[in-house]
């Protein structure tokens, strides 16, 4: 099927069939993005923007028609902590060139895009040269809101050197994934300073740190605070000087603290948090980008320490929900984390069924929708394209799903898109349609 899908889009791209000056969707049940109701409406595309919605709109001279029949009508959805490069195992990768490394990440992009996700925040890999060309039709994907490598200290959840690496005091010798832009390591001021303004340098629109240990690196403790003060504000100093913010990856209650002290804007994980690091979160206008596949469908090439520290972490998933509830706290998006399991990310649609057992429907919609959308906002002056994404909302950039049934009702439909996912929309072009007159 999926195979079908990309020959299909292949040739409609070369032959220019599937672009449009204007596009008319007609007959869609319309959610926006933010309604708990879904709007009998038409939606007008013009170029990659949506033009106007209403209903009985009429078609321009030459607009490409399409009745949706009633269809679900759906923002694009947004993976807002991903890892697009990082989806070879962990031997496979340090046994790699980086050209394999980028064919194989055209695949994940793929996937990603026929999954429904539109737009992505990449959240550690070399994955700029990908979004170039995504952005230019040269592979096909989601559109990328690149971090570049994340930025860790020696002995942090960036350091996957082993014990045959001598100490970086004699030597420089990096780690494979190092040594390839996908992670970075930075000790004191004035490296992390570096470290970020290169990210910048290559197009970041947004830097990422971690503040605290990880579960997929080999070595560093879930407990540790990673990164002194002075250090964090660092990178929260350059991120601020290009107008853009800094993501942490962070678990625990000290981690988290720290970093919203050093003005980090979003907190990934959180796993760990209490209601007290909820309210200051919430008390600074500070973001929660948590995830659940990945810590309930563990990816099948981790290796014990690694599942260890997994599952040590994903028993934090209950309590941190049910604290968010009790927090009344509302700055929460969509993301998955897939590491390392190319199957899994074909799999990824199941984080909306798996985020069901705290949120309802419309609120894990909202996450992936529009709450992503502002989130992702917060690049400012580094945003990678200009619009509102998100929304289906008149100027908004033309990223649209037609869905098969009522996932307001039923979040199980989308663990399904090669079914029920009927058109999607990025840019006003079309990648997929199953749609007959």
């Amino acid at each position: 099927m999926r195979i079908a899908i990309f020959v299909s889009l292949f040739l409609s791209l070369v032959s220019g069939v599937q672009a449009a000056d204007y596009i008319l969707i007609k007959h869609a049940r319309v959610f926006d993005g933010r309604s708990d109701q879904l709007r009998q409406q038409d939606v007008l595309v013009r170029d990659n923007v949506i033009a106007k919605i209403g209903t009985g709109l009429q078609a321009p001279e030459g607009a490409q028609i399409i009745n949706a029949k009633g269809l679900t009508l759906s923002p694009g959805f947004i993976d807002s902590h991903t890892h697009i490069m990082l989806q070879l195992s962990y031997v496979e990768g340090l046994m790699s060139d980086p050209y394999f490394w980028a064919y194989q990440s055209t695949q994940i992009a793929q996937s990603m895009l026929m999954n429904g996700f539109t737009t992505i925040r990449d959240m550690s890999g070399n994955s700029y040269s990908l979004k170039k060309a995504i952005d230019r039709g040269l592979v096909i994907g989601p559109r990328i809101f690149p971090s570049g490598p994340m930025i860790s200290q020696t002995s942090g959840h960036s350091d996957h050197r082993f014990d045959s690496h001598p100490s970086r005091l004699v030597s420089d010798q990096k780690s494979v994934f190092q040594d390839y832009n996908m992670v970075a390591i930075a000790d004191g001021r004035a490296e992390v300073l570096m470290a970020a303004r290169e990210s910048l340098r290559r197009g970041a629109s947004q830097v990422k740190i971690a503040v605290g240990g990880g579960a997929s690196s080999a070595f560093d403790p879930i407990d540790v605070v990673q990164y002194t003060l002075d250090e964090m504000r660092a990178a929260v100093d350059a991120a601020g000087d290009y107008g853009t913010y800094v993501a942490a990856h962070a678990y625990t209650d000290a981690a988290i603290t720290r970093a919203i002290e050093a003005g980090v804007k979003t907190i990934e994980h959180g796993n760990l948090a209490s209601i007290d690091t909820l309210k200051l979160m919430q008390k600074n206008n500070v973001w929660l980008s948590p995830q659940v596949i990945v810590f309930t469908e563990f990816p099948a090439t981790l290796n014990a320490l690694q599942r260890a520290k997994l599952d040590y972490v994903a028993r934090g998933l209950d309590a941190l929900f049910q604290n968010v509830k009790k927090a009344g706290f509302q700055n929460i998006v969509f993301g998955t984390d897939i590491v390392m399991d190319p199957k899994l990310v074909q799999g990824m649609n199941r984080e909306f069924t798996h985020r069901a057992k705290w949120f309802s429907p419309l609120e894990v919609l909202q996450q992936a929708t529009s709450k992503g959308g502002e989130m992702l906002a917060l690049s400012g002056k580094r945003t990678p394209y200009a619009g509102q994404i998100g929304l289906i909302a008149e100027g908004a950039l033309a990223d649209i799903l037609l869905i098969r049934g009522d996932p307001l009702q039923d979040l199980s439909i989308l663990t399904d898109p090669d079914r029920n996912l009927a058109l999607i929309m990025k840019d006003g072009k079309i990648f997929k349609s199953q749609l007959t007159d």
